[in-house]
């Protein structure tokens, strides 16, 4: 049974093969009569994985993109091009533009997919929306890598939950709080802040951990006493703390 849920296209004869892998001899008939108890078809007619279990099957090499909007105080309107790793949630700026044209977008890609180029485990879906700003050149950069675009259903941002959480967490602890003059002020700003978030920035799905972990540190007990430093940035918005030497 768990067999044929975990591997919907996996047909009798197949499933015979496997139990015979792990030393469990049956028949083709004796599997199809305990799938057809259990209502569960020939394979092709049962349900696929879903799209949870699909990205946490692939979560290692899979990873997202987006685009998110920041007005200036003079209201020019400028788009932040990120990219942000499924597994580890460490996010990757592109670049910040007030104008993202084919080209910028493709240059960013290049320049993106370089950086990714020595990863040991290669990634194999990239996860966008359907927003215009990415063009099939845009694409052509990952697909010549062996990447996979997987472009998520139009009107559904859960689909590209964990980019859309990433925005939220950088609005709600850093750009609500400045006052972006410039599209260099604004990269500048988000930069210090994605380096804080891979760095220092505790994940609950990373057991309270940064994407980029945590250097081993002996665990203190009882009433000893523990110096702690605190580093300001972004002129105080974000905090960092470590234990003193």
């Amino acid at each position: 049974m768990r067999l044929a849920r975990e591997n919907p296209r996996w047909g009798y004869l197949r499933i015979v093969g496997e139990l015979k892998g792990l030393g469990i001899v049956v028949s083709a008939s004796s599997v199809k009569k305990v799938l057809w108890d259990e209502r569960l078809g020939p394979a092709g007619k049962r349900d696929g994985p879903s799209w949870r279990e699909f990205r946490r099957a692939q979560a290692k090499s899979v990873m997202a993109v987006d685009f998110f909007t920041v007005d200036t105080v003079w209201l020019q309107r400028l788009y932040v091009l990120f990219f942000i790793e499924i597994a580890s949630r460490r996010v990757h700026l592109a670049g910040c533009t007030a104008h993202p044209d084919d080209e910028w977008v493709t240059q960013q890609a290049r320049q993106v997919a370089w950086t990714l180029g020595d990863r040991a485990e290669p990634i194999r879906f990239l996860i966008r929306d359907n927003d215009r700003k990415f063009t099939s050149s845009f694409d052509a950069v990952f697909e010549t890598q062996a990447t996979r675009i997987l472009r998520t259903p139009i009107q559904a941002p859960q689909a590209n939950g964990i980019a859309a959480r990433f925005v939220r967490t950088a609005r709600s602890e850093c750009l609500d709080w400045l006052l972006i003059l410039s599209a260099w002020h604004l990269e500048r700003a988000i930069a210090i802040f994605i380096d804080h978030y891979n760095g220092c920035r505790p994940h609950r799905s990373l057991n309270l951990a940064p994407p980029n972990g945590r250097p081993a540190t002996e665990t203190f007990g009882g009433t000893q006493t523990v110096v702690v430093k605190r580093r300001d940035r972004l002129g105080g918005l974000l905090h960092e703390c470590r234990r003193a030497a």
